[in-house]
């Protein structure tokens, strides 16, 4: 049995099924409600029941009070629906309302997905969610105190195993130990979330552009996209230098042959003349530019290594784009 929740004020409607929580089915279907525990004790994702009925299969959240549910209010990451049901909460579009926190996490996986660059999962505790945006980023604290921000490639639903793009980097103080030393189980501390290189409100077509590791948050946004069933125009265009770089690449060409509205061009800096390699070479910018005489009509998310970032910044207006429509994220590498 499924039924249908409504957002009040917010002209968003979705479908929860009966196995699933109202706060579930919301992130599933890429809405960002508030929460915070997930557990019904922080009350974060309080929300008021304006029509309809909710039910607590598990007990009444041990943080709800009596006179909460008097009021009609109901904590969603607890509640279920018994019917349809109309509900007054708002939704987290924008970084700044999202509360800095740090977390303890073990990682739940290791692994190479090429020479350079490794898949990192970090699973948080059970009692423990981060609720973040697409695009954004967290902080690794090491022992000393230092720090080392990694973006995460997983998209806001998958709140408790977050994904992240470790690329090796000789003298590089946290990468060293990813690919030399970090075992499975291993306990880390992070905090976040951090960043504003999120998606933006628009109707215009988006060009999205990643240098190496920069795919893990062009990663987050694209799946987020397909969540909340976007269907603005992508453009997504993956520089590396040769095709052994595209290390997740079967996932962007599967983004493209399942979505009319996204489109994928890698694009290799480094070609061996015995590859047999047909599509675009040179400087990812290069390529962007030279597909767009125009892009006054676009929307320009990029991240990746400051070159790129430095020539798409000094490039892309000339060819008409308005600079408040670029977004961007720089990679800037910390050595010991």
């Amino acid at each position: 049995m499924s039924y249908k929740v409504q957002l009040l004020d917010e002209d968003i409607v979705f479908v929860t099924e009966e196995h699933e929580t109202i706060l579930e089915a919301a992130l599933r279907q890429g809405h960002s409600l508030p929460y915070g525990c997930r557990n019904g004790i922080c009350g974060s994702c309080k929300s008021k029941v304006v029509s309809g009925d909710v039910v607590y299969p598990d007990g009444t959240p041990e943080g709800l009070e009596e006179n909460d549910i008097k009021q009609g209010y109901a904590f969603l990451c607890r509640a279920k629906a018994n019917c349809d049901v109309v509900i007054k909460a708002r939704t987290v579009e924008t970084a700044t309302v999202l509360r800095i926190r740090q977390f303890p996490c073990r990682v739940a996986r290791c692994e190479k997905l090429n020479d350079d660059v490794m898949r990192l999962v970090l699973a948080l505790p059970k009692t423990e969610r981060l609720q973040f945006l697409a695009g954004q980023y967290i902080n690794i604290i090491l022992q000393d105190g230092k720090h080392r921000s990694f973006s995460l490639a997983s998209p806001p639903d998958q709140d408790q195993n977050l994904e992240l793009h470790i690329r090796h980097y000789n003298g590089g103080l946290f990468s060293e130990y990813a690919f030399k030393d970090l075992t499975e189980k291993t306990l880390l501390r992070i905090e976040g979330p951090l960043g504003q290189f999120t998606l933006q409100e628009s109707d215009r077509p988006m060009i999205m552009i990643a240098g190496g590791t920069g795919f893990a948050p062009i990663k987050s946004l694209i799946e987020y996209s397909l969540k909340k069933n976007h269907k603005r125009s992508i453009q997504f265009y993956w520089g590396a230098r040769t095709v052994f770089d595209l290390y997740l690449n079967e996932i962007a060409e599967t983004w493209s042959n399942e979505n009319e509205h996204i489109q994928y061009y890698p694009v290799l800096s480094k070609v061996d003349k015995l590859n047999d390699w047909t599509g675009k070479t040179g400087f990812v910018h290069d390529a962007v530019l030279k597909d767009h005489a125009d892009l006054s009509g676009y929307d320009i998310y990029a991240c990746g290594p400051p070159p790129m970032i430095n020539a798409i910044v000094e490039s892309f207006p000339k060819n008409g784009l308005d600079k408040d429509r670029l977004y961007s994220d720089s990679f800037e590498f910390a050595a010991n």
